[in-house]
């Protein structure tokens, strides 16, 4: 099993090597690890409550699991709460966040916002909770938490 450090070590060169404009980025299973082997990490589900709803979340320990939604449903425009409802979920500045969305898109503009407003260790979790989309048009058969069967609670 990879420690800690090494994974978040791993998260910083992705940072490097794509140029990203926050902490770093972790894999679905990294993240997962992270949550396991640290009380402190948080996983921020950006996501709509009625995403969280109609698809399910992560089954991430007690304590380590928040949604601050990214964008507003229905209608989805920008939560312009975010960072003050980030603060209330997230009040240590210098806990690693880990960010979720659908596919992991909305999870790099709030870490890229989180981590611009002094959250320094504002990391994307790489492929989303349902990934990308299959030759039919479905999502959770291609990459995300679900693909690789991470745990997670049904709507």
């Amino acid at each position: 099993m990879t420690s800690a450090k090494a994974i978040l070590e791993q998260a910083e060169q992705r940072r490097a090597t794509g140029q990203l404009a926050y902490a770093g980025a972790v894999t679905p299973e990294e993240a997962m690890a992270l949550l396991n082997a640290d009380a402190n990490v948080r996983l921020i589900d950006v996501r709509t409550r009625a995403e969280l709803d109609w698809v399910g979340r992560p089954q991430v320990p007690d304590g380590q699991y928040a949604n601050v939604e990214w964008v507003r449903y229905p209608g989805g425009v920008p939560n312009e709460h975010f960072l003050e409802q980030l603060t209330s979920q997230a009040p240590d500045r210098n806990a690693p966040l880990l960010f979720l969305c659908r596919s992991a898109a909305r999870s790099k503009a709030a870490a890229k916002v989180a981590y611009e407003a002094g959250f320094t260790k504002s990391f994307d979790i790489l492929e989303g909770f349902e990934g990308d989309k299959d030759s039919a048009g479905h999502r959770k058969h291609v990459s995300g938490w679900c693909f690789r069967n991470l745990p997670w609670i049904g709507a």
